[in-house]
């Protein structure tokens, strides 16, 4: 059951990072700009827990690059609301 979670929150965050990546080529707003940097690097973090969790269980431990991956989609969408004075 954990494994279907985890594999759908990898999907939902991968099509989150689409649709907002849409969204900014069609409109250009910054913010959704940032957004949808901070929702690919989601995705990867996710993708990097079902690789973690159900691929490789015991032989690899992924846990530091998913925190790395964390770190750097909370530190773009950051920059991006701190960026953005509108």
């Amino acid at each position: 059951m954990a494994a279907l979670i985890y594999t759908l929150c990898a999907f939902t965050s991968i099509l989150c990072a689409v649709l907002l990546w849409r969204s900014w080529w069609a409109s250009r707003a910054r913010l959704l700009f940032w957004s949808a940097l901070c929702f690919g690097c989601l995705s990867v973090n996710n993708v990097l827990l079902v690789l973690d969790r159900v691929v490789f269980p015991t032989s690899v431990d992924l846990g530091l690059w998913r925190l790395a991956w964390a770190l750097a989609a909370v530190l773009l969408l950051l920059f991006g609301l701190i960026w953005e004075e509108d």
